[in-house]
C-alpha cells in the first residue's frame, strides 16, 4: 500500500511540474532593436526577408501559431528558404516600446502580430494574425498564402517583367 502512494505521489508531482513548464520562444530580456537588426542583417546578406513574430510566452496564440508553422513540413520549409525569423517580445516584463513604436506600433492588431522586413530593414507589411485563423486555429493555406505573399520572390520587379 505504501508504494502505491508513493507511485501516486511521484505521479501527481511530475504532472504539476510538467503543467507549470511554459514555451520559451519569446525572451522578455533581450534588445529587440538589436536582435532586429541582426536579422536584417542576415538577411540582407542570405537574400531573404525578416519575419518578426510579436507576441509573449503568455500567448496561447503566438504558441499555437508557432507550433503549426514548425511542425508542418510545408510551412516551414517555405518559411525558412525566404524567411530569417525573429521572436520579438510583448510582455509585462518587457513591451518594447521603443521598437514597436518605430514599428508602427502593431500590438493595435493583438497578438500575434507579424512585421514583414526587407534586407535593408525596411517594413513592408505588418499582419493581423486573426486573418490567418480558420476555426479554432490557424488555416494553412492562409498562412503559406501570406508567406508566399511577401516573400523576396514576390516582390522582385523581374517577377512581373515579361521575356521579350
Amino acid at each position: 500500500m505504501k508504494k502505491l502512494l508513493f507511485l501516486i505521489l511521484i505521479s501527481a508531482f511530475s504532472l504539476a511540474v510538467r503543467a507549470q513548464e511554459k514555451p520559451h520562444l519569446y525572451n522578455p530580456s533581450a534588445d529587440a532593436k538589436a536582435d532586429i537588426a541582426a536579422a536584417v542583417k542576415q538577411a540582407s546578406t542570405q537574400h531573404k526577408n525578416v519575419l518578426l513574430q510579436i507576441g509573449g510566452n503568455w500567448c496561447s496564440w503566438c504558441i499555437r501559431f508557432n507550433d503549426l508553422v514548425t511542425k508542418d513540413t510545408t510551412l516551414d520549409k517555405y518559411l525558412n528558404a525566404n524567411y530569417i525569423v525573429l521572436h520579438v517580445n510583448y510582455s509585462k516584463e518587457n513591451e518594447n516600446e521603443e521598437a514597436l513604436a518605430k514599428l508602427g506600433y502593431p500590438q493595435r492588431f493583438g497578438f500575434p502580430v507579424f512585421i514583414v522586413l526587407d534586407g535593408k530593414g525596411t517594413r513592408l507589411h505588418t499582419q493581423n494574425s486573426e486573418y490567418l485563423e480558420e476555426g479554432k486555429g490557424y488555416s494553412k493555406d492562409k498562412i503559406l498564402d501570406f508567406f508566399k505573399g511577401w516573400s523576396p520572390g514576390a516582390l522582385d520587379p523581374k517577377s512581373y517583367t515579361k521575356a521579350k
